[in-house]
């Protein structure tokens, strides 16, 4: 048995392990992570210090990604569930979008939000609103999120300006704007196929006929729940001000995206727009905000906001120290070579370029557990290998690799805890939404993407 088989084995049966310890042995997930990474690590015969430098490299390099992030993004939340503003736009949604349009709605509102943030910005400016929307409609969570959650990663991986699909884009030498219009024409019908639809055909599954999710014995205090001291009789805002809230940190990252452009003329301007534009100013800045609109809204001093803030950043505790271990696991995955020898062996099979660059990121993907990774790795392999080529059109190929590294998310990916945490679900009840789901968009991807290489000009 060759060495790359024996890798391709251990990280199965690792997978498998942690699988086995969250849902059976009902393991907390940072032990369950931890004894997978170890039980890997022997495995493949990684040396100790090697495996243990990798592991806690990989802890912080997640944490130094979405700890701040996520931290502020719970106060935000909590401060939109105080003020009332949650709850002003979830009666709006629900007033005008109507039983049967809230999916799409939904959808909608993924990814408007989606576009100008990451994925992490997006899911805690929205979950608030979800979680009200299910508390107001009697509803599962999770089947007011998933449309929303589609939205928010159809963006993520197959539109720019998102980091990976933009340097995707600029690898495969493709046209940015194009690129732009040719994401949104495959992405926003996989994304209809992976939420609204799936939606549908599972409406009649348990996962979505009962709002009180989750294994029994997790009773960790869920984020962005208003505290019970705060009456739902108070006054609430209006919707401007209520939206305010949600789409301050948006407008300020689009409007730092777009700082790049002024003319030199304006530099003070460009530095301050840049500044404020980057993520974890912007959510620091519309923190402050919101603790003005919960004083206006509700009347409550600083002491009570204070209070407030503190009691939303002890559930997000657990959250990071599990996102910490996964991004730890993942690492292990990585330096140990495992997913370099899927994307060889990849790479040895004669493919069409869309379908190759397709198969590499998910392999990828499903090795580190890491979209941008995969993404990244797909798109600097297939580009280099085809220096020289004329390719007819490389936005499809950045599309390709793009929604390669979207499918099947499972216990390796930071996401998938984060999803399965913030909406109460069990590990097979995540499987069966949010991987499932992730995993409609990987391949309705590809198969727009083979579909318009065959129609479009060459």
């Amino acid at each position: 048995m060759s060495h790359a088989t024996i890798q391709v084995i251990a990280a199965v049966l690792s997978i498998a392990l942690l699988t086995t310890l969250v849902l059976k042995a009902k393991l907390h997930p940072f032990l369950a992570v931890l004894c997978a990474s170890i039980f890997l690590a022997l495995a493949i015969q990684m040396p100790a210090t090697t495996a243990m430098t990798s592991f806690t490299a990989g802890v912080g390099a997640t944490l130094g990604q979405v700890a701040i992030v996520l931290a502020l993004g719970a106060v935000l939340g909590e401060m939109l569930s105080v003020s009332g503003g949650a709850e002003t736009i979830a009666t709006t949604l629900l007033t005008h979008a109507g039983e049967r349009g809230l999916p799409w709605a939904m959808l909608l509102l993924g990814i408007l939000i989606g576009m100008p943030v990451f994925f992490e910005v997006g899911l805690v400016l929205l979950i608030p609103i979800a979680l009200t929307i299910a508390h107001r409609s009697g509803k599962a969570p999770v089947a007011i999120a998933l449309p929303m959650l589609a939205g928010l990663s159809v963006t993520h991986g197959l539109i720019p300006p998102h980091p990976a699909a933009l340097l995707a884009m600029t690898l495969y030498h493709a046209d940015i704007a194009k690129g732009i219009l040719v994401g949104l024409i495959i992405g926003i019908p996989s994304a209809a196929l992976a939420g609204p639809v799936y939606l549908w055909v599972i409406r009649r599954s348990a996962v979505l006929q009962n709002p009180a999710q989750g294994d029994a014995s997790d009773n960790e205090p869920t984020p962005f729940e208003a505290p019970a001291d705060v009456s739902a009789d108070a006054p609430h805002p209006g919707l401007l001000m209520a939206a305010s809230i949600t789409l301050l940190p948006v407008f300020l990252i689009l409007l730092g995206s777009l700082s790049d452009h002024l003319p030199l003329r304006f530099g003070a301007v460009r530095i301050v727009l840049h500044d404020a534009g980057i993520p974890s100013v912007a959510l620091l800045i519309a923190v402050l905000w919101s603790f003005y609109v919960v004083h206006r809204t509700r009347g409550f001093g600083m002491a009570s906001i204070e209070k407030f803030a503190q009691e939303s950043l002890g559930p997000m505790a657990a959250f990071l120290i599990i996102l910490g271990a996964a991004g730890g696991f993942c690492r292990i995955l990585q330096d140990s070579g495992i997913a370099a020898t899927i994307v060889a062996s990849a790479m040895h099979a004669h493919l069409p370029l869309i379908l190759l660059a397709w198969l590499i990121a998910a392999g990828v993907r499903l090795a580190t557990g890491s979209a941008t990774i995969a993404m990244t790795t797909s798109a600097t392999i297939v580009a280099s290998a085809t220096i020289g080529m004329a390719i007819p059109h490389p936005e499809l190929l950045a599309i390709a690799s793009g929604s390669g590294s979207l499918i099947f998310s499972h216990v390796n990916d930071g996401g998938f805890w984060m999803i399965k945490g913030f909406l109460k679900l069990s590990l097979k009840e995540t499987f069966a939404t949010w991987s499932v789901m992730e995993t409609i968009l990987a391949v309705s991807g590809l198969i727009f993407a083979l579909s318009l290489s065959a129609f479009l000009p060459a």
